[in-house]
């Protein structure tokens, strides 16, 4: 008989757990949450209320299709309002799922393994949630395939050289490679789910997501090279696709937006709020699920670290930021500045700051990183934090612009903050679905971490 091991820490299953059985318990630890354990009255409680909140979203949209946009709060000068803010608000938070799935699997990084499938779910969702503001804000959505270079009856063709053209392309890459690399990751514990599930209907259905996989070397070492080519690829969109929505604003001539400091600015604050939410949602499912011997305080300090070296990188920017703008010798860039900090607005720039700068300085500790209660406010106030700044970034610049006259204020109306929370609502709710019917956590790479173990041993019967 095979004598007792201690695992090691990423997936410390128990004290001391018998080397033979380590494989099914890994399987039976994750796949049972989906297969196995009941629908609690909590999940259906946080399902509905996700899914009410959702509602706004269809009653904004609705209402935007009948009325047209000025049933927001856009106006002349502020032209662009909560559409573009919460467009790449979202896009930055789908950041974090690709850097962790792409960039850390290049580098070998195994503390990656226990969070990557929910990340990469969070991208894909998160995305979803930003690709609706671009095609909302032009007020005809239906016509949204006019942004598309196909043939049509009026010979007209995109104009390339707007950025807002840019962003359909890099988005919809971005989902796409997101998407398959979050699927074929799947592949292997879709099987597992299949050979463990009791029901016909089970076995059905996850017998064909599977794809047939099988678990022979053919379909491992297949399975590897898609890996790596999927991680080749979707590692430069981390940078290419903030860098793209950076250019929105980059390319223009408007004091504030006009600067080359935009792209690893805007890269750097997407990963830190990308890495926000994934704390935000992961500390709670930890907890719910029990999945404190697989979500350890290793991966909660790490991506703690992360945090708190991204918003050092951001800080970076806003010093910057506000050195370009005095030393410029540009009297609009210099008023610019001077108005996000002592304007009508200077309470959300102070409150970015104490959200984005100062708060994060606390992760310097080891018991705060290694804090979940403590680690999971300090997530929300940088989620928070990082709304504001895309909030100051587009207001201030915008409503007070080059001629006096033409000064005003932006305040988002009812319909603004609809679909705003409408998107929440969806993202909540396609997150209590996944975590219920797909397996969260990677099964067949925390069983790679077993001592002795392979991936290529039969999956859990």
């Amino acid at each position: 008989m095979s004598q007792p091991v201690e695992l090691p820490d990423q997936i410390h299953v128990g004290t001391v757990i018998d080397e033979s059985h380590s494989l099914a318990s890994v399987s039976d630890k994750v796949g049972g949450i989906v297969l196995r354990r009941k629908i609690t009255l909590g999940w259906v409680f946080g399902l509905l209320i996700s899914f009410a909140v959702l509602q706004n979203l269809m009653a904004g949209a609705t209402w935007l299709l009948l009325k047209g946009v000025g049933v927001w709060g856009i106006n002349i000068p502020v032209g662009w309002g909560f559409a573009i803010i919460n467009f790449v608000w979202w896009i930055g938070i789908g950041h974090a799922g690709t850097l962790i799935s792409a960039i850390l699997l290049l580098l070998n990084q195994s503390w990656r393994n226990a969070i990557n499938r929910f990340a990469e779910a969070m991208t894909l969702f998160a995305v979803m949630c930003a690709g609706m503001f671009p095609v909302l804000h032009t007020g005809r959505p239906w016509l949204a395939y006019w942004l598309l270079p196909i043939p049509n009856t009026m010979s007209m063709w995109p104009q390339f050289r707007s950025p807002l053209l840019w962003d359909v392309f890099a988005v919809t890459t971005y989902l796409t490679i997101s998407a398959v690399f979050w699927y074929v990751g799947l592949l292997p514990d879709l099987a597992t789910l299949r050979d463990s599930a009791k029901s016909k209907t089970s076995q059905v259905i996850y017998g064909a997501l599977s794809m047939g996989w099988r678990n022979s070397a053919r379909h491992w070492q297949r399975y590897e090279k898609a890996s790596l080519l999927l991680a080749g690829l979707a590692t430069p969109l981390v940078v290419s696709v903030h860098t793209v929505v950076s250019f929105d604003f980059a390319v223009s001539i408007i004091p504030g937006w006009h600067t080359t400091i935009f792209p690893p600015y805007f890269v750097a604050g997407a990963i830190y709020s990308g890495f926000a939410m994934v704390l935000t949602l992961m500390i709670p499912v930890r907890k719910f699920y029990g999945l404190d011997d697989i979500i350890t305080m290793r991966h909660l300090n790490n991506m703690a670290k992360v945090t708190l070296a991204t918003a050092l990188i951001v800080g970076y920017g806003y010093c910057f930021e506000a050195f370009f703008g005095y030393f410029s010798a540009d009297t609009y860039e210099k008023f610019m500045i001077w108005n996000r900090m002592t304007g009508p607005y200077a309470p959300f720039y102070w409150m970015l700051i104490l959200c984005n700068i100062i708060t994060p300085q606390f992760l310097w500790s080891k018991k705060i990183r290694t804090s979940p209660g403590i680690l999971w406010c300090i997530s929300i106030v940088v989620n928070i934090g990082m709304w504001l700044e895309r909030f100051v970034i587009v207001v201030t610049s915008l409503h007070r612009d080059f001629l006096p006259s033409s000064w005003g204020m932006y305040w988002p109306t009812i319909w603004d903050w609809a679909v705003y929370t409408g998107t929440l609502g969806l993202f909540m709710t396609l997150i209590f679905l996944f975590v219920r019917v797909l397996p969260m956590i990677t099964i067949f790479e925390l069983r790679m971490l077993l001592p002795g173990a392979s991936v290529k041993e039969p999956v859990a019967q």
